[in-house]
Protein backbone atom coordinates (compact mmCIF):
# COMPACT_ATOMS: atom_id res chain seq x y z
CA UNK A 1 0.00 0.00 0.00
CA UNK A 2 1.48 3.45 -1.12
CA UNK A 3 2.33 5.67 0.92
CA UNK A 4 1.83 3.99 4.69
CA UNK A 5 5.05 3.72 5.79
CA UNK A 6 8.47 2.67 4.62
CA UNK A 7 9.05 -0.67 3.14
CA UNK A 8 7.15 -4.22 3.12
CA UNK A 9 3.39 -4.05 5.44
CA UNK A 10 0.98 -6.06 6.02
CA UNK A 11 -2.50 -4.54 6.12
CA UNK A 12 -4.31 -7.24 6.68
CA UNK A 13 -4.13 -11.26 8.45
CA UNK A 14 -7.39 -13.09 9.24
CA UNK A 15 -9.00 -14.16 11.38
CA UNK A 16 -7.95 -10.88 13.60
CA UNK A 17 -6.55 -11.20 16.58
CA UNK A 18 -9.90 -10.35 17.94
CA UNK A 19 -11.90 -13.69 16.43
CA UNK A 20 -8.90 -15.51 17.81
CA UNK A 21 -7.18 -15.52 14.57
CA UNK A 22 -3.09 -15.94 14.90
CA UNK A 23 -2.13 -12.32 15.86
CA UNK A 24 -4.17 -13.02 18.74
CA UNK A 25 -1.30 -15.62 20.73
CA UNK A 26 2.10 -13.15 19.21
CA UNK A 27 3.65 -11.74 22.62
CA UNK A 28 6.35 -9.15 22.70
CA UNK A 29 9.78 -9.93 21.93
CA UNK A 30 8.26 -13.39 19.67
CA UNK A 31 10.29 -13.47 16.27
CA UNK A 32 7.76 -13.44 13.05
CA UNK A 33 9.03 -13.91 9.84
CA UNK A 34 7.83 -12.75 7.11
CA UNK A 35 8.14 -14.29 3.37
CA UNK A 36 6.46 -11.83 0.85
CA UNK A 37 7.21 -13.85 -2.34
CA UNK A 38 6.04 -17.13 -0.37
CA UNK A 39 2.63 -15.23 0.67
CA UNK A 40 3.75 -16.35 4.43
CA UNK A 41 3.90 -15.12 7.95
CA UNK A 42 5.53 -17.12 10.56
CA UNK A 43 5.83 -16.99 13.96
CA UNK A 44 8.78 -19.00 15.30
CA UNK A 45 6.77 -19.85 18.43
CA UNK A 46 6.81 -23.71 19.60
CA UNK A 47 3.51 -25.39 18.87
CA UNK A 48 3.48 -26.39 22.56
CA UNK A 49 3.88 -22.84 23.49
CA UNK A 50 1.43 -21.91 21.22
CA UNK A 51 -1.08 -24.29 22.62
CA UNK A 52 -0.40 -23.00 25.62
CA UNK A 53 -1.33 -19.24 24.46
CA UNK A 54 -4.49 -20.38 22.94
CA UNK A 55 -6.04 -22.57 25.34
CA UNK A 56 -5.41 -18.99 28.07
CA UNK A 57 -6.72 -17.13 25.07
CA UNK A 58 -10.09 -15.10 25.77
CA UNK A 59 -12.34 -13.17 23.49
CA UNK A 60 -13.09 -9.69 24.33
CA UNK A 61 -16.01 -8.91 25.63
CA UNK A 62 -18.50 -7.34 23.42
CA UNK A 63 -18.83 -4.09 23.32
CA UNK A 64 -22.68 -3.39 24.47
CA UNK A 65 -26.11 -5.90 24.58
CA UNK A 66 -27.44 -3.99 21.21
CA UNK A 67 -26.99 -1.12 18.81
CA UNK A 68 -24.75 -1.06 15.20
CA UNK A 69 -21.76 -1.55 17.60
CA UNK A 70 -22.98 -5.25 18.65
CA UNK A 71 -24.19 -5.69 15.49
CA UNK A 72 -20.91 -4.67 13.40
CA UNK A 73 -19.24 -7.15 16.07
CA UNK A 74 -21.16 -10.34 15.47
CA UNK A 75 -22.54 -10.01 12.10
CA UNK A 76 -19.27 -8.32 9.57
CA UNK A 77 -17.44 -10.70 8.45
CA UNK A 78 -13.15 -11.02 7.74
CA UNK A 79 -11.77 -8.36 5.41
CA UNK A 80 -10.54 -11.42 3.08
CA UNK A 81 -14.33 -12.51 2.72
CA UNK A 82 -15.10 -8.76 2.09
CA UNK A 83 -16.36 -7.26 5.11
CA UNK A 84 -20.40 -7.76 3.91
CA UNK A 85 -22.54 -8.89 6.80
CA UNK A 86 -22.80 -12.46 7.32
CA UNK A 87 -26.98 -12.20 6.50
CA UNK A 88 -26.91 -10.47 3.50
CA UNK A 89 -24.51 -13.15 1.81
CA UNK A 90 -26.01 -14.52 -1.03
CA UNK A 91 -29.34 -12.37 -1.00
CA UNK A 92 -28.73 -9.93 -3.34
CA UNK A 93 -31.54 -8.68 -5.62
CA UNK A 94 -32.36 -6.59 -8.27
CA UNK A 95 -29.37 -3.81 -8.48
CA UNK A 96 -30.93 -0.44 -7.58
CA UNK A 97 -30.37 1.74 -10.32
CA UNK A 98 -28.41 5.02 -9.27
CA UNK A 99 -30.05 8.35 -8.49
CA UNK A 100 -28.69 11.42 -10.57
CA UNK A 101 -30.64 13.97 -8.88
Amino acid sequence: MSGTAYGTVVLHVAPEAAAGGPLALVRDGDMVELDVAARKLHLHVSDEELQRRRAAWQAPALPMERGWTRLYVEHVQQANLGADLDFLVGKSGAAVPKDNH
